[in-house]
């Protein structure tokens, strides 16, 4: 383990060396969110939660959610807060057809107040926040977190004696002031260079005067707070995975292999086929090196939230489509890994407000990086194996609708490939449920309760399970198989999805979210939607011959 983190260490300074230039400013340390943090992640985390980027007109986080606190009355003026829900913007009396609004329009409308009381008498309830209530939730985290970043009292920058808690930059002592003031002037210095249009040198200077305040101010902080301020490399790492962002290149590729995947399906060109194998491992490089940054960071696996179970979902689907095509030697393997990969890429990176990408200290129950191994790793890798069979049998479906007879060769090879990949996903699914049931005595002392995860993640076991042994007694042939792997995907959504982000119940809370219910519940409808369609046609040939 040393060795490897010290190898991950070597491969990022030169890689940032060879590729983006790290201000000290982004790596100054930050308590934030019960974790310690690079200043440039938690400027990301806060630009992304109001304005839903994590750049504004081309200027990175960190020096957008600087100069908020110099000067906030400037940014309250500029449409950076983003409301989506309607019936929000008809409450505010805002333009409809707008995504972002100026924070005086929104915060200084006499409504606020009425939505923000309605908000609380809501929560009393104790009832799960319809949409509506989440999207008045996000517009009170909105007006918090720019009002108490603006007075300085978010960024939490030094460590207090006798605290945990760290001191923000309203609370630093007398000689801590004239530092922090010092990046302050630099920061001042350095924007104004680069906005006058100062020349290279000057702009080099600027960035290395501000650099060198950042510094005196973090020497300062290790000299004071001795083993409670950090001073490893942790934190140039995280820079790098967020400015790099390996998972979008993945997609990236992911995407490329996908689409060359479907010109040789419909060209029949050999050469295609070999660039796409080579993208897609790429691809899978750059997931992989993703995910060792990833739980370098954190130190646990990579299956803790909503957000990486996605991606650990995408990874493990080109596994096993790479598995199984090496010894199955079917084409359509690869092709049903690429989509699901760029699928679930594409999902993680764009949904920001539902699928938090951002790393976050762990719920008491989840420490265990034992039981998260066996128990999370084992259930969620599960799902790659259905998507898979999802995926393929979408393909299958697509052959249908060409002709039965005339792909009949294809049709065998797609079901049968569906028919391995259910087996796959259950040889990881029940066992992950058995010992999620063995974690659950040693955590809740019962082995099991029918909490509504333990019991979708049953119905989906018992869905594969059924669709398995009518093919083995001969009850399901192949159009069975095939939107049989396209039908029991949905009890997966329900288990994996469902439950955290529909039901909302249960003691697996740690993993409760919202949002996307619309989305999901659409391709959920027109999967089944072509399943008819395609069983209706097939119906009408076999009448006609």
């Amino acid at each position: 383990m040393a060795f490897f983190k010290k190898a991950l260490v070597s491969f990022v300074f030169l890689f940032n060396c060879l590729t983006f230039a790290v201000t000290e400013l982004q790596v100054l340390p930050v308590q934030d969110g019960g974790r310690q943090k690079p200043f440039d992640s938690f400027a990301r985390e806060n630009l992304e939660l109001v304005y839903g980027k994590t750049s504004f007109e081309g200027r990175p986080a960190y020096e957008v959610i600087f100069t908020w606190m110099l000067t906030p009355e400037a940014w309250a003026e500029k449409e950076i807060f983003q409301v989506s829900n309607l019936d929000v913007k008809k409450r505010l009396g805002l333009k409809e057809d707008g995504k972002r609004y100026k924070g005086q329009d929104l915060f200084g409308n006499p409504a606020f107040t009425d939505l923000m009381v309605e908000l609380r008498d809501k929560r009393e309830t104790k009832e799960k926040l319809t949409p509506y209530y989440q999207a008045l939730q996000r517009l009170e985290n909105q007006y918090f977190i720019f009002t108490e970043i603006a007075a300085g009292r978010m960024l939490k920058v030094l460590p207090m004696e006798g605290q945990e808690v760290w001191g923000s930059v309203a609370e630093l002592p007398a000689e801590f002031q004239g530092l922090f003031a010092e990046i302050t002037k630099s920061f001042i210095s350095s924007i104004g260079t680069q906005v006058e249009g100062g020349s290279s040198a000057d702009k080099a200077q600027a960035l290395k005067t501000l650099d060198q305040a950042v510094l005196n101010f973090k020497k300062a902080a290790q000299e004071k707070s001795a083993g409670l301020y950090p001073t490893g490399s942790s934190f140039n790492i995280e820079v790098h995975f967020n400015e790099f962002h390996p998972f979008r290149w993945s997609a990236v590729f992911y995407g490329l292999s996908l689409l060359l995947y479907i010109l040789v399906w419909v060209m029949t060109k050999p050469i295609m086929q070999t660039i796409a194998h080579g993208f897609l491992g790429v691809g899978f490089l750059l997931h992989t090196y993703g995910f060792a940054i990833r739980v370098y960071l954190t130190g646990h696996p990579p299956v803790t939230n909503m957000y990486e179970t996605v991606v650990w979902v995408a990874f493990g689907a080109v596994v096993f489509a790479g598995i199984l095509a090496y010894y199955m030697k079917n084409k359509f393997l690869m092709v049903g890994g690429a989509m699901v990969a760029t699928l679930c890429m594409i999902v993680a990176d764009n949904a920001p407000v539902i699928l938090d990408d951002s790393i976050q200290p762990l719920e008491a129950v989840l420490r265990s990086n034992y039981w998260l191994t066996i128990h999370v790793l084992t259930i969620t890798v599960s799902y790659s194996a259905f998507f898979l069979a999802m995926a393929l049998g979408d393909i299958g479906l697509i052959y249908y609708l060409r002709g039965e007879k005339k792909f009949a060769s294809e049709i065998k090879a797609i079901a049968q490939s569906v028919y391995r990949s259910m087996q796959i996903g259950l040889a990881f699914l029940i066992p992950g449920i058995i010992l999620g049931g063995i974690w659950a005595d040693y955590s809740w002392g019962r082995f099991w309760g029918w909490d509504p995860k333990e019991t979708w993640a049953l119905i989906a076991a018992l869905g594969y399970l059924g669709v398995l042994h009518g093919r083995l007694v001969g009850l399901v042939r192949d159009f069975g198989m095939i939107a049989g792997g396209v039908a029991t995907f949905s009890l997966v959504i329900m288990a994996w999805y469902g439950v955290n982000f529909v039901l909302g119940a249960g003691l697996h809370s740690y993993g409760f979210g919202a949002g996307g219910v619309e989305y999901v519940s659409a391709f959920v409808i027109a999967h089944f939607i072509l399943i008819i369609y395609v069983a209706l046609v097939r119906r009408e040939r076999q009448k006609h011959q």
